[in-house]
């Protein structure tokens, strides 16, 4: 079957010379062949994201074409005059798969507004929501490697595909011949004609406006902060730097060498925020700098790392540091300035950190938990919206170093987060900390609580089945302990349900079914596994509660011990 795909794309797969070189290249090669063609690359509420190639497990203009026909026909069910946003960031190829889908929908008689230039994934968010359109599609694969790209499908509320949707574009993918069934039409003339629509400079100033809208306070001076600020060869460089500079921050140094996009990565092989190596070049130049902050958003700008001072060097938050040290920063100035808005609402992800809902009890707001992925985050914001209640949402944050301040966007913004981290970082200075400082006065004031997160790569058809066959074991062989530590509670989000273990009761979990499993131990530290819904991977998330940093840190490193040994690896 797989060689059959093959000699068909061989005979048909003619529009991209590179695509033809990488066919003949594989000629005769069965594993090669195979992992291209063995299955079609999966379209979920993630939309798609794969390795840059030939194939039907590949990221090419014919599989963005098949997907982007299974839009077109969504949005004409629809809305018999509809219209889709389109952005796209520094990745190979994102120029060319995001004109692929905008002449496939001017073909479809689907109007199109589309950036002239690379632009972070909220800024995509915004536009559909600005601009009314009935659906949006974003070009980027986030954070990974550069031999990778992905194709992300909005709502009209700005928020990635619910499921039902998602479900719709797939059952028309599944009748549409990839190379037969795309309608097309010419780039060049679908903007002469109308069809396809640049966003103009309007859009992006109303953007703008609305991140500095969000400013916490409005008088504080922070034109004495130093940043160093690096892109990762993305789409932030623009508009991080012009909302640092609407603030007032006039002293940010942008790492020179990480200015420029660049897909191909060369100084960030793995362009994460997450990781220290992505710091290295900003790391470099805060020898000589010797900023206040470090700053570092992903190709899509959507994420956003920071490093900052301790003892002479610079040390790197985690997501939920900064997310727990933003909760609390907003929460506090707003309820000195009074204005803390009734019946405040935060939310956050089941993998990020529980020392949130301590902040939230102490503040009397309501912390809502969704499933991971922040398109849950951005549906509860809907829901306020719905009600008229929007003004309720002040802060969402997952532990993955996505954050979300107002609801004039449904998705993480690292714009927006550049922003109040800086305001953040300006407003303890000016009180004579650091915010390491102020993170461990939040631990002494409402317990230590260190997380990490490991994940393990399974690529390729074995490793799908890996994935589903430890998934399984976790499910159906119940662990009343895990190497010595003792569980208190399991919750299955697949079956919706936690099990007691000391007595055996079961209670319902009222969020929508997920492959994930969760195991409570008896000290409050805690193990979450669920496969990943973008890259080829099974991914563990550790949660340690202590006395202190040092204690904390000990459990995790025995959570993460029992944890890989659990997982099998």
């Amino acid at each position: 079957m797989t060689n059959e795909k093959y000699l068909l794309w061989c005979e048909k797969a003619t529009e991209d010379n590179d695509l033809i070189e990488e066919l003949k290249a594989i000629k005769g090669d069965e594993e090669k062949i195979s992992e291209a063609f063995y299955k079609d690359l999966e379209f979920g509420t993630g939309g798609l994201r794969g390795v840059i190639g030939t194939g039907t497990n590949r990221m090419n203009i014919y599989t963005v074409g098949k997907a982007t026909q299974g839009i077109a026909e969504y949005v004409l069910s629809q809305n018999s005059s509809p219209s889709v946003a389109i952005a796209y960031d520094s990745r190979i190829k994102s120029d060319v798969f995001a004109k692929r889908a905008a002449s496939i929908l001017a073909a479809n008689g689907v109007h199109v507004y589309i950036y002239s230039e690379l632009m972070p994934t909220p800024m995509l968010s915004f536009a559909v929501r600005e601009l009314k359109c009935d659906a949006g599609i974003v070009i980027t694969a986030s954070h990974n490697p550069a031999k990778y790209n992905g194709y992300k499908a909005y709502g009209p509320d700005g928020c990635q595909l619910c499921l039902e949707a998602a479900e719709y574009v797939l059952s028309i993918m599944d009748k549409v011949d990839i190379f037969d069934g795309v309608k097309n039409t010419d780039y060049d003339k679908a903007v002469s004609d109308g069809m396809i629509e640049y966003i103009d400079g309007g859009v992006i100033e109303a953007y703008l406006s609305k991140v500095e809208e969000q400013r916490v306070s409005k008088t504080l001076d922070v034109s004495d902060l130093k940043v160093i600020y690096t892109p990762l060869h993305g789409s932030g460089n623009k508009p991080v730097r012009v909302i640092l500079k609407k603030i007032g921050i006039d002293t940010v140094t942008v790492v020179p060498e990480q200015e420029k996009p660049d897909g191909n990565f060369p100084t960030a092989p793995y362009p994460n925020p997450e990781i220290r190596q992505a710091f290295e070049c900003a790391l470099k130049l805060a020898d000589e700098i010797k900023p206040d902050l470090l700053l570092a958003t992903d190709p899509d700008c959507d994420r956003v790392g920071i490093a900052a001072p301790v003892n002479g060097d610079y040390r790197l938050f985690t997501g939920n540091e900064v997310g727990a040290l933003l909760l609390y920063y907003i929460l506090k100035i707003k309820k000195e300035s009074s204005s803390l808005p009734e019946g405040a609402i935060a939310i956050k992800t089941i993998v990020t950190t529980e020392l949130a809902q301590k902040i939230a009890d102490d503040f009397g707001i309501e912390l809502i938990s969704v499933l991971t992925g922040f398109k849950f985050i951005g549906e509860q914001i809907a829901i306020l919206e719905e009600k008229g209640e929007e003004n309720k949402f002040l802060f969402g944050f997952e532990e993955s170093y996505g954050y979300l301040a107002g609801s004039y966007v449904r998705d993480k913004d690292a714009v927006v987060a550049s922003m109040l981290i800086c305001e953040m970082a300006a407003y303890y200075k000016s009180i004579g900390k650091t915010l390491y400082e102020a993170l461990i006065e939040l631990y002494d004031k409402y317990g230590c609580y260190v997380c990490s997160q490991v994940s393990f790569t399974c690529e390729g058809q074995s490793g799908m089945q890996r994935i589903s066959d430890i998934m399984k074991d976790l499910r159906y062989n119940e662990r009343k302990d895990i190497y010595g530590m003792p569980v208190a509670k399991i919750s299955d989000y697949e079956a919706s349900l936690t099990s007691v273990i000391e007595s055996g009761e079961k209670k319902n979990i009222d969020l929508p079914k997920s492959n994930v499993i969760g195991f409570e131990l008896n000290d409050g530290s805690s193990i979450i596994v669920r496969p990943s819904g973008t890259e080829p991977k099974i991914k563990m998330y550790l949660s340690a509660v202590g006395v202190n940093e040092a204690s904390a840190k000990l459990r995790l490193s025995e959570l993460e011990s029992a944890g890989t040994k659990l997982l099998g690896f």
